[in-house]
């Protein structure tokens, strides 16, 4: 489910939220499914479990996911998650484009490759 990089410099709840983003993103977690309790996911993590719940409440502030008080915490539909956060990775985008851009990578290869992702297609790293 996610993996954990303890040698990584980005902080251990940025992973889990990284990895439950791409869960609900990716379809792995479907709309309004039950994500595991701050418990479970801490004990099968081995981890404390407010660094879980921090996790959880800032993708709740996203609009990733939704919680319910007494039940747990669900995946969202994705017309809920936050305008904000197209800003945030458009910014990404942009700053990713560049630098392949600078890189010489070829425009019609990125433009090709934009357009395959929309369809659903290739999800490795890099098609060659």
């Amino acid at each position: 489910m996610i993996q954990l990089n303890y040698r990584d410099a980005k902080p251990i709840y940025e992973q889990i939220k990284d990895g439950l983003r791409k869960l609900v993103v990716t379809g792995a977690v479907k709309t309004d499914e039950k994500l595991p309790s701050v418990r479970e996911l801490a004990t099968s993590l081995s981890i404390n479990p407010n660094t879980i719940q921090k996790a959880y409440r800032e993708l709740e502030q996203e609009g990733y996911i939704y919680t319910i008080a007494g039940k747990g915490s669900y995946a969202a539909k994705k017309a809920d998650v936050a305008s904000g956060r197209n800003e945030e990775l458009m910014k990404e985008f942009d700053e990713i484009v560049k630098e392949l851009l600078y890189l010489c990578e070829d425009k019609d290869i990125l433009i090709k490759r934009i357009e395959e992702l929309a369809k659903g297609g290739p999800k490795d790293d890099r098609s060659k």
